[in-house]
């Protein structure tokens, strides 16, 4: 017997199960929450409510104040055992695709393709490494919609060499039809590492493999006032955002009933899903924006950087040679200013030789937002990418689903979400041992 753990990143199955009661067919989604679905915890403290926080736990079966990893990729710091080293260290393969804020420390992995943000090697093979080089590219510079050729190169070469013809057709027509619905372009990633997990699942044939998905946690950040099932109709997005007749969260959900199809009907094979989290409406709009070069950026004002690393959407780290070099970076990055009023970047993190950055500015950007730094004066919007208006917030609320052939340690309350590591765990003790 094996097992896949599916990481559905933050799905509200609330809501869910508001689209199903409404007539909607998710026969998928109705399977599992009407059979085994519990629900979990995550943390309780706003800050530490963050998606690489609460996978950390799962990953490693301790809690955040235990684990103590707080920022997406720091994970290649850390000397914690995660799930996958573990369940290998009992004699059993293991493959990943994209597991949030995980490290690559298999001696012998089936395959690992690490998550876009974190700086760990996937598995030696060529085709992992393209596709660990294609995600990365395409994920920290989606804002600006742009795929290098060796991106494209590197997607056509795993297309081929991993999906079925007609099923390449279909995601073909599927990703041009992302023209005008940028939602349709993180569905049509998850669709593409899917195809791409369940043939290498098939090819290597892993004991343990976990696949992490993370457009419905996009679609709900950024859609989620288009659904009907949103109780405040006062929040609602601008008709130059998205039309009030679309509604992404539902064609999210869709899609996923289909993913989740797929791995209910594997036979052999025990299935957890655990979204880690979940997401409720936010209480009002917010603008993202993200740097659309942040070296070129840091350069014009005259930051003097190491290195430099996009992190998700807002964020990014900045490497120095010492700490003094961090600290003035870190006064001069706090003193720019949008419009006079308000502070560009309204979050630095120093960490001694690094800074974790994070554009805060709100607002609209317009053609004649400035930003003042010493003496200097210049426009913003062509240093920036509008990202989205924040939609969804993050809860500590979130689901489990365990497969019939799992031992449900779990009383009906809440457990924490670090918990579900040791079903896992014991799944190998008790099942091979």
């Amino acid at each position: 017997m094996k097992l896949i753990l599916i990481e559905l990143n933050e799905i509200n199955f609330d809501v869910v199960k508001e689209y199903i009661n409404s007539g909607e067919s998710l026969p998928s989604f109705n399977k599992i929450i009407n059979n085994n679905l519990i629900e979990t915890v995550a943390e309780i403290d706003y800050e530490n409510l963050e998606p690489w926080i609460q996978w950390v736990s799962v990953h490693t079966g301790k809690k955040y104040s235990d684990h103590n990893i707080f920022r997406l990729g720091d994970i290649i710091n850390s000397d914690i055992k995660q799930i996958f080293e573990q369940v290998e260290d009992l004699g059993y393969k293991v493959g990943a695709i994209s597991p949030m804020n995980a490290k690559n420390n298999l001696r012998n992995p089936s395959f690992f393709i690490p998550d876009p943000w974190t700086k760990t090697d996937s598995d030696k093979s060529y085709l992992s490494k393209s596709i660990t080089r294609s995600i990365s590219q395409a994920v920290n510079d989606n804002t600006q919609s742009k795929l290098t050729f060796r991106t494209v190169v590197d997607i056509i070469y795993a297309t081929l060499a991993l999906i079925n013809p007609l099923k390449i057709i279909t995601l073909a027509f599927y990703a041009l039809s992302s023209i005008g619905k940028p939602w349709r372009k993180a569905l049509f990633l998850d669709k593409l590492i899917h195809e791409f997990h369940k043939t290498l699942y098939r090819r290597k044939k892993p004991d343990f493999s976990t696949i992490f998905l993370n457009a419905g946690a996009h679609i709900q950040h950024h859609y989620f006032f288009n659904s009907p099932f949103i109780k405040d109709r006062s929040l609602s997005n601008p008709s130059w955002y998205i039309d009030d007749d679309q509604d992404p969260m539902l064609e999210m959900l869709i899609s996923y009933d289909k993913i989740i199809k797929d791995y209910l009907e594997m036979k052999g094979v025990e299935i957890i899903i655990a979204t880690g989290l979940s997401q409720k409406p936010y209480n009002k709009l917010k603008i993202y924006y993200r740097l659309n070069d942040h070296a070129l950026f840091l350069n014009q004002v005259g930051i003097n950087f190491q290195d430099i690393t996009p992190r998700m959407t807002r964020d990014f780290l900045v490497t120095f040679a010492d700490p003094s070099d961090a600290l003035k970076a870190q006064e001069d990055l706090s003193s720019i200013m949008v419009n006079h009023k308000e502070k560009l970047f309204g979050y630095i993190d120093n960490r001694g030789i690094d800074l974790f950055v994070t554009l805060t500015y709100p607002y609209e950007i317009t053609d004649k937002t400035t930003i003042t730094f010493n003496d200097y004066k210049f426009l913003l919007k062509e240093h920036v990418s509008f990202v989205a208006i924040k939609n969804g917030m993050h809860d500590a609320k979130g689901y489990a689903f365990l497969s019939d052939g799992l031992d449900n340690p779990f009383p009906d309350k809440k457990t924490h979400v670090s918990n579900i590591h040791g079903v896992i765990l014991n799944f190998f003790k008790n099942t091979y041992g």
